[in-house]
């Protein structure tokens, strides 16, 4: 067995180099595969002919080859965070540089796929070439893309060689405006271009401008919406509940005008991302504002019905809205300001653990609330008992529930706790109990007694609110001061006011239901009778026990044929339909 096993070990060492070399031949090959670069950029032909051709197509109307063109660029040289609106106007200058150069004839460019540098042209602020790249890209090179806006000043009294100012209207609007500026104009006194500071000045106040009249249109329009409605909660809102618009309004007007202007690397950097930033708070503020709207709204809707189970989720659904915009917000910005989302999310899986052990509570809560709504364990405004706490359900959050107690104060419950806890729901009783005893002095007669009973039950069956088809009221028990009367009664009322108020009324009743039968409640007294006075039928002294025996029974025969009746089994207590 061990020369078989030897044996079988030898052959797949002897397979695993073969597979192993095969398996490298695999790899290499497709990473030649992967770093070959593509058919439209492996020729100084190839890059040119893609370029010119996307840029045609843009005037033809396609504005999406815009990135195309750009592909052809090496823009290694410029920040990424404006990397898209600078490589947008480079390529648009080189192609004015390209126009009023000469005619490209893309048939008389080399196709080599390696080699030395394709030299288009030199001019006295530098050279335009196209060079191979390290990954196989031929590319307008990095020097002379960087050069292209001084190129194009160098070349701005040229004329184009094809003559048509029509292309002219495909230009953006800067290179447009820069063509009609005098030279006095374009000087650089401070950083920009002077005819590029006025511009900045003139987009700053038009965004102002925007900003004031659409404020103060947005706020008559609130108001004359408040004076038209009824409800105070809309009455409530501010008249500023909408001024977040005039913001994200004049911040898009800065993003689109600071495009507009043609600024340099530095300038368009600092500027650009600033805009970027104001705008994407604004819009997220602005959506803060008519989720408030919203929820004011929804829960006016939500208190209309008598459902109660709405009225715990529409409080929820606003914290989730603007949960989920903010996570739109911060994407939104960190897309425009080119930070990788997927490794910003790859970094934070690595820390994943660490979050979740820190994050345990919050998520216990959140099950803890989803609990509470998808079991109903409560609504607001219900009556609970939670451990040590008692009061009304005043909110449900996604971490606690606020419950305010009848001493008026609020207590914070982690929503966890609602997940193993005993809740006693007291907002749930269909019915609410009244279990007491009246105590009667001990002169009340007999008659009396039953007549106090049964008026009490009557005093039940009248009651609108009391159930009737259950409810004891009996004399119960001989305590040491007075006579015991069990009361033991239900109410059918929809919450602990009207409970009262009907509490309040039947116990009223009763006090003038004995003083009319000239019944007295009694309270713990010790009194001290001495009496010389004898029964006139008093039992003798040296009454043997037989004789005793033989006198309580005839007493006690006596007293239940005068009650029931002797050999008469009353009928259980059965109450009639409601």
């Amino acid at each position: 067995m061990w020369r078989s096993l030897l044996l079988i070990l030898l052959l797949m060492f002897s397979f695993c180099p073969t597979a192993i070399s095969q398996e490298s031949k695999e790899t290499a090959e497709e990473a030649r595969q992967r770093l070959a670069p593509p058919a439209t950029l492996n020729s100084p032909r190839a890059t040119m002919e893609t370029f010119l051709h996307a840029m045609n197509d843009i005037k033809r109307g396609d504005p999406e080859r815009i990135v195309d063109a750009m592909t052809t660029l090496d823009l290694s040289g410029v920040n990424q965070l404006v990397r898209k609106e600078r490589g947008r106007d480079l390529a648009w200058m080189l192609l004015e540089v390209m126009d009023r150069t000469r005619i490209v004839d893309t048939k008389r460019l080399p196709t080599r796929t390696t080699g030395k540098p394709y030299l288009f042209s030199n001019y006295k602020s530098g050279a335009i070439q196209i060079v191979q790249m390290e990954d196989g890209r031929w590319l307008f090179d990095r020097e002379g893309v960087d050069k292209l806006p001084l190129i194009l000043d160098e070349l701005a009294t040229t004329k184009k060689v094809k003559g048509d100012e029509r292309e002219t209207n495909y230009l953006p609007l800067h290179l447009r405006l820069r063509e009609q500026i005098p030279e006095r104009f374009k000087a650089r006194d401070f950083l920009l271009e002077n005819w590029q500071w006025f511009g900045i000045l003139l987009i700053i106040l038009i965004g102002v401008v925007a900003d004031k009249l659409i404020s103060l249109f947005l706020r008559g329009l609130v108001r004359g919406w408040k004076n038209r409605t009824s409800s105070t909660e809309f009455r409530a809102l501010s008249d500023q509940v909408l001024r977040p618009f005039g913001l994200m309004v004049m911040a898009v007007i800065w993003w689109i005008g600071i495009n507009l202007l043609g600024l340099g690397e530095e300038s368009l950097l600092i500027l650009l991302v600033a805009v970027k930033f104001l705008a994407s708070l604004s819009g997220v503020w602005a959506a803060y504002r008519l989720v408030d709207i919203v929820a004011i709204y929804m829960m006016r809707r939500a208190l209309s019905t008598d459902n109660k189970f709405d009225d715990a989720l529409v409080p929820l659904i606003p914290k989730t809205l603007k949960i989920f915009i903010t996570v739109i917000g911060f994407v939104f910005i960190a897309d425009n300001i080119n930070v990788d989302i997927s490794s910003l999310l790859a970094g934070l899986g690595l820390g994943g653990l660490a979050f979740a052990l820190a994050a345990k509570d919050m998520v216990q809560n959140l099950f803890g609330s989803i609990t509470v709504l998808m079991d109903r364990t409560f609504s607001v405004g219900d009556w609970v008992i939670v451990g040590s706490v008692e009061g009304s359900v005043e909110r449900i959050g996604f971490r606690s529930t606020r419950i305010r107690t009848f001493y008026n104060s609020v207590v914070t419950v982690p929503n966890s706790k609602f997940i193993t806890a005993d809740v006693d729901n007291m907002g749930e009783r269909r019915f609410r109990r009244l279990s007491c005893k009246l105590s009667l002095t001990y002169d009340t007669s007999p008659d009396r007694i039953e007549a106090f009973c049964e008026g009490i039950r009557e005093l039940i069956r009248q009651h609108p609110y009391m159930r009737k088809d259950y409810y004891q009221v009996y004399l119960n028990e001989f305590a040491a001061s007075s006579l015991n009367v069990l009361l033991y009664v239900f109410w059918e009322t929809p919450e602990w006011n009207t409970e009262l108020r009907e509490r309040h009324r039947f116990l009223l009743d009763i006090l003038r239901l004995a003083k009319r039968l000239g019944v007295e409640f009694a309270f713990p007294t010790q009194t001290l009778y001495m009496r010389k006075e004898e029964y006139s039928e008093a039992l003798p002294e040296s009454m043997q026990q037989d004789q005793a025996f033989e006198r309580g029974r005839k007493e006690a025969i006596a007293i239940v044929s005068e009650s029931t009746g002797l050999g008469v089994k009353p009928a259980p207590v059965i109450f009639p339909p409601v």
